[in-house]
């Protein structure tokens, strides 16, 4: 079933102020009083521990994030632990899936998959999925160590789809020391600006061209 997707660009939020935005947009989707929302944003550094999150996949004690000012938050997505921050493009996917005549989680995921490695191309970038993994990484052939540059958890209340994935454009990788990302100890975090090189464009342009690049292909996807 065909149903229309709004995109609100947002900035930079607060993780908690972004969390109950999810909040009241799930319960207006559940009421019939809204539609679907893709919400695109940046956090401040934050770490966030899903529900099968293993505390010892944080690195980094409490008092040292709390001196580099990152906050931490358990939340009730899928998943283990990932890290939010200044140029990582952020979106929160709250949709019905039931009324679009696909309540099928896993269907679901492939199909965010498909959205950010539709983005990933638009913007130059060969990114595939990896089997038995959520999650986009850089295509390499078997063997070759993996480099994920986009990662995905989400939640369900009802049939209501909420959190959603976190795709690396201008992202500090150093700051993923502070946690075993994705409790995925053997994979590299990259980004689509160490992807790109030479040919990346100003953090700036590149920030605004993911950002539309995703708009587009999950438009092309969910709208």
């Amino acid at each position: 079933m065909v149903r229309e997707l709004k995109i609100e660009r947002l900035g930079r939020i607060p993780y908690a102020e972004a969390l109950e935005l999810q909040e009241k947009q799930v319960e207006a989707v559940r009421g019939g009083v809204a539609g679907d929302c893709l919400f695109l944003l940046e956090h401040p550094p934050v770490i966030t521990l899903g529900r099968r999150a293993d505390p010892r996949h944080v690195l980094a004690s409490s008092a040292e994030l709390r001196a580099r000012g990152v906050e931490l938050h358990t939340v009730t997505r899928g998943g283990d632990v990932t890290y939010h921050g200044p140029g990582q493009l952020v979106g929160y996917l709250v949709c019905d899936l039931a009324a679009r005549g696909a309540a099928d989680v896993h269907e679901f995921l492939r199909a965010l998959e498909g959205g950010l490695i539709d983005a990933l191309s638009a913007l130059g970038l060969r990114a595939a999925t990896r089997p038995g993994y959520t999650g986009v990484f850089m295509a390499e052939p078997a063997g070759v160590e993996p480099r994920k540059i986009a990662s995905i958890g989400v939640g369900l209340r009802g049939w209501v789809t909420y959190h959603g994935f976190a795709l690396n454009v201008t992202t500090c990788l150093s700051e993923f020391a502070a946690i075993v990302p994705c409790g995925l100890s053997h994979v590299r975090m990259t980004s689509v600006a160490c992807e790109l090189g030479s040919k990346a464009p100003s953090a700036g342009e590149l920030d605004a061209r993911a950002r539309e690049a995703v708009a587009a292909a999950f438009l092309a996807r969910f709208g």
